[in-house]
């Protein structure tokens, strides 16, 4: 027990670290959620600080993921109890609480982090950049890099970055159901934590049911 909420409670503090917010105001003198869609993250970064800040932010996201993913390993490693203590646990009501778990609030945590800031009032970023850190130790390399794929290949066909990252968000549940076959629980933090991101993205459904939303190249 003591595993998951220590895991959820850091990578929900790692997520919440604006540094969309923090690279704008301290190199750029400004606030990114002045310009563009207002958003922290990546994309409006880009078209907001140029490449270079947009990169960092981009990298100080991913990294934060990262991070966020290996206090899970690592708290499933060092925390989670042995095969006795296991067993004394799954009578206890405990009995859920695995590495795959833990693994899963860890990006859940991370995510819910970035979105829901408290640094910022509880708004936030999409959760993109920050989720794709975490899935390369929540998920493993292999299925991060499916994940990965998924968002680059739609957004080179759409031209729209949104587009992309909806797609990775609705992918996450069914590579979760490899990644973390068997364990309902796990699986059950992956599809809440791909609704969370598409629920963070509505505004950008509603633009592109409008066709108002912005293209890769396109006017801003």
């Amino acid at each position: 027990m003591i595993a998951a909420i220590l895991t959820l409670l850091l990578a929900f503090a790692l997520g919440s670290i604006p540094w969309g917010v923090i690279i704008s105001r301290v190199f750029y003198k400004t606030d990114i959620r002045a310009h563009g869609s207002g958003n922290i993250g990546t994309t409006n970064a880009m078209r907001t600080l140029g490449k270079a800040g947009g990169a960092a932010v981009f990298v100080l996201d991913f990294c934060k993921g990262l991070l966020a993913g290996l206090v899970g390993l690592a708290a499933s490693t060092w925390l989670l109890p042995g095969d006795a203590a296991a067993d004394a646990t799954r009578i206890i009501g405990f009995g859920w609480i695995n590495s795959k778990v833990v693994l899963s609030l860890a990006l859940f945590g991370c995510v819910s982090g970035h979105i829901f800031s408290p640094w910022l009032k509880f708004k936030g970023g999409k959760g993109i950049a920050v989720a794709i850190g975490c899935l390369f130790i929540s998920f493993g390399w292999f299925w991060a890099l499916v994940e990965l794929g998924v968002f680059i290949v739609l957004t080179a066909l759409t031209r729209y970055v949104s587009v992309g990252s909806i797609a990775a968000a609705v992918a996450c549940p069914f590579v979760a159901w490899v990644a973390y076959w068997g364990d309902k629980v796990a699986l059950t933090l992956s599809l809440l934590t791909a609704v969370l991101v598409i629920w963070a993205h509505r505004q950008n459904i509603k633009r592109l049911s409008e066709g108002n939303e912005n293209r890769i190249g396109g006017k801003k």
